[in-house]
């Protein structure tokens, strides 16, 4: 297929809901959404199915076989890469689990060499801790938790990573820091924390706008104590990562999720880690170990620990389980994270937007019920990608 050229779909995904549009994509980005192409570029004629936009996952911790906290490099962020997209993934950020400071700056400088070469998908990096909160710690390890440094300000601040996303409870980092860390764009995500109501408002206050998968990891909602879990719910602009896999959460607890935050603010997300894509059921961790049970990833301690999600399965709960339409499911693992991160030319078919998109098979209905699909191509800046 070449560089520039027309395509279509009986059913193209635009942030209005579905239409049958050609989009003329030059140079990687979408140039024209027209109902009638003009003669002077290719057309590409889909004859079935969806044309959406491309995934973004907001938290990858790996895939393929990698775990990124292991091998922080950029033919480790390039192999995560690859194995997401066979799932949808176009955009992600590599995600760093609780780690000394020299993991983490090694991270951060794989990321930024992977920017500057162009490895396919990677826009930034999300650290997901150590400013965490023992209480709600899950996996991540005791030894390693710790106050916000001026060594890891600086980490954060950075301009050679992306899009820089920060998962922290507030109860150990003060508002002061939390707002220095928004005024340096990075973007703030409450998780893995025992904060009270108070404690969180004032960490939103200070500019915090997201929360880290929701439910799991942090302190519950009850009659007079909303804790983060309440405030959460019922913050109308604060985004919501979600991970639906079956495990980490009740579809009862996901569908009062969708019903409290909407469409508009609940983000898909899979807390993946190195088995994604694999047979593997078993991995190295923290000095212990990961033990894969199905869908199931738990540590030594028989907490959980990530998950074998992907993007795709995903979508696929909400539609299957949850009974969320398909358009709508698919804004949550797209567009909505785009605009959590800031992001207006990703995650959306519209003007100006990067040609991530991907053509899903004709066995689809807009409304639930929905069955199975698969992913029949993907194209990233506009070039189909290999299966």
């Amino acid at each position: 297929m070449p560089a520039n050229f027309y395509l279509t779909a009986p059913h193209v995904l635009l942030p209005s809901g579905p239409a049958p549009v050609w989009l003329r994509i030059e140079n990687g980005r979408i140039t024209a959404v027209e109902s009638t192409p003009r003669t002077d570029l290719p057309h590409n004629v889909l004859p079935s199915g969806w044309l959406c936009p491309g995934f973004i996952d907001v938290q990858v911790n790996g895939g393929g076989g990698v775990l990124f906290n292991s091998t922080p490099t950029v033919s480790a962020l390039a192999q995560i890469s690859q194995t997401h997209r066979r799932f949808g993934t176009t955009a992600l950020l590599p995600t760093v689990i609780t780690a000394e400071l020299a993991v983490m700056q090694q991270a951060a400088d794989a990321v930024a060499s992977a920017i500057a070469a162009g490895v396919p998908g990677i826009i930034g990096i999300h650290f997901e801790g150590p400013h965490l909160a023992v209480a709600k710690r899950g996996c991540h390890p005791p030894a390693q938790l710790r106050p916000l440094s001026d060594a890891e300000l600086a980490l954060y601040c950075r301009s050679d990573i992306g899009v820089r996303m920060v998962t922290l409870a507030p109860e150990t980092v003060p508002a002061a820091q939390i707002r220095q860390l928004c005024e340096a764009g990075v973007i703030v995500s409450l998780g893995h924390s025992n904060a009270t109501a108070t404690q969180v408002a004032a960490a939103i206050d200070a500019g915090a706008n997201g929360f880290t998968h929701l439910f799991n990891g942090m302190s519950g909602l009850t009659a007079r104590e909303p804790g983060m879990t309440g405030i959460a719910l019922s913050e109308s602009t604060a985004y919501c990562g979600i991970i639906l896999d079956g495990e980490h959460l009740h579809p009862a607890s996901a569908k009062l999720a969708w019903l409290a935050k909407g469409t508009e603010r609940l983000v898909l997300v899979t807390d993946a880690m190195a088995p994604v894509g694999t047979t593997q059921n078993r991995f190295a961790f923290a000095g212990g170990w990961v033990q894969r049970d199905g869908l199931k990833l738990t540590n030594d301690s028989g907490s959980l620990a990530g998950s074998v999600l992907d993007m795709q399965s995903a979508v696929n709960y909400a539609c299957q389980q949850l009974d969320i339409a398909l358009t709508d499911a698919l804004q949550m693992a797209s567009q909505t994270p785009a605009r959590w991160l800031g992001l207006t030319d990703r995650g959306v078919i519209t003007v100006g937007a990067h040609a991530d998109l991907l053509w899903l098979d004709a066995a689809i209905a807009p409304n639930p019920p929905q069955t199975s699909w698969q992913i029949k191509q993907c194209w990233l800046a506009g070039r189909p990608q290999a299966a």
